[in-house]
């Protein structure tokens, strides 16, 4: 896994001590929305779309350790918009790291060389990248040229100056496995710590609906880009959420698990979905009723959706809930996440949010993605 042991124990020490103290519904990343501007306008985000007044609204340093404070949470991610953007970035990020929460800072990277001298390289900090794919496909999903060979300039210099760096990679239908795949090559071989990859969100407001995955073409889609995958391949993200995206391990959401926090407050019920705002995280979660989210709600905005901030922190907990799974997770970060032959181990029926998947999950194995040409 590309993540430090110091940020595994701490993780994992967290996730278990709430699991010891019996509490059901805890945070594991803050996603905190500094902003919502951007200096592009990408397909798949519907972040611009606010109005201009809201779009010149920036949270204040307080503001953000406020919410971090108020949560608990052991990570911060801090999406936008571009938060470099942001007129008191580096005094955000620096509070962060003080306050010892392990910061991914989302960025497109158009900004990041001019700007990182405002930062310092720290296990705590981690700047992830938006890679959409090599050269082209990269450029495409960004709808701007040239974006791709500025943010490769810019990963190799935060790289060669001594800060973790991150990829995050949000993958549409019309990806090309095998140019994912050299992706990932390519990644590695600039010094990248990790790789997050995750199928879009269909955003209301996106511009491009035609782009999102339904759900029996993200696994399919997914088995071709991390089938068989390579040993030097590191993913920042639990094997386990991997597993699922490939349609190996059933996983249910877990709204709560990366709450979002922006402009208007907590944003209910989670990152993806906007129904609401309240004014504390605690109301957030005693107010809000889950059981109308997930897939197994029923709720169709759900039923798509396999997206990283809903079921990573379900993976991360399931590691941590089981000999079985925290077994099948060992096995495969040993092994790389192309490991086919696993451990016989089956979830036990006692486990509703983990089990093997299911027969029509196994059905998907035949479906053939079609993909579309830019």
């Amino acid at each position: 896994m590309g993540v430090p042991v110091s940020q595994m124990w701490t993780v994992a020490s967290y996730v278990l001590g709430k699991k010891l103290r019996g509490v059901k519904r805890y945070p594991l990343v803050l996603m905190l929305e500094p902003l919502f501007r951007c200096n592009l306008a990408c397909a798949g985000c519907g972040k611009i779309q606010h109005p201009a007044e809201v779009l010149r609204r920036n949270l204040t340093p307080e503001q953000c350790f406020h919410a971090v404070e108020e949560c608990g949470v052991p990570m911060v991610s801090i999406p936008g918009g571009e938060p470099l953007l942001h007129p008191q970035i580096e005094e955000i990020v620096a509070g962060l790291v003080a306050r010892k929460k392990y910061v991914y800072l989302c960025t497109n990277a158009i900004l990041l060389e001019k700007y990182l001298d405002k930062f310092t390289p720290s296990k705590y900090l981690s700047f992830s990248i938006h890679i959409d794919g090599p050269k082209e496909e990269h450029d495409f999903a960004v709808c701007r040229e040239g974006v791709y060979d500025v943010a490769v300039s810019a990963i190799k210099a935060a790289v060669a100056r001594g800060f973790r760096v991150t990829t995050n990679t949000t993958v549409y239908n019309n990806a090309d496995p095998q140019a994912m795949r050299q992706m990932f090559d390519d990644m590695m071989g600039f010094g990248v710590e990790g790789m997050m990859i995750s199928p879009g969100y269909p955003y209301e407001k996106a511009p491009s609906q035609e782009l999102f995955l339904h759900r029996n073409q993200t696994v399919n889609l997914f088995r071709r880009i991390l089938g068989n995958a390579k040993q030097a391949w590191k993913f920042n993200l639990s094997p386990l959420f991997l597993e699922f995206l490939k349609g190996k391990w059933k996983l249910e959401c877990t709204p709560w698990g990366m709450p979002a926090y922006n402009l208007f407050g907590w944003q209910r019920p989670c990152y993806l979905l906007n129904e609401g705002y309240t004014a504390t995280f605690q109301e957030l979660l005693d107010t809000t009723d889950w059981s109308k989210y997930g897939q197994s709600s029923g709720n169709p905005k759900c039923a798509d959706c396999m997206v990283h901030c809903g079921y990573e922190a379900t993976a991360v907990a399931a590691t941590f809930g089981s000999v079985k799974a925290f077994s099948r997770t060992a096995w495969l970060t040993m092994f790389g996440p192309g490991r086919e032959t696993l451990p016989p181990d089956e979830p036990s029926s006692s486990e509703p949010d983990v089990s093997e998947p299911t027969s029509e999950e196994e059905r998907l194995r035949s479906v053939r993605l079609p993909v579309l040409t830019s």
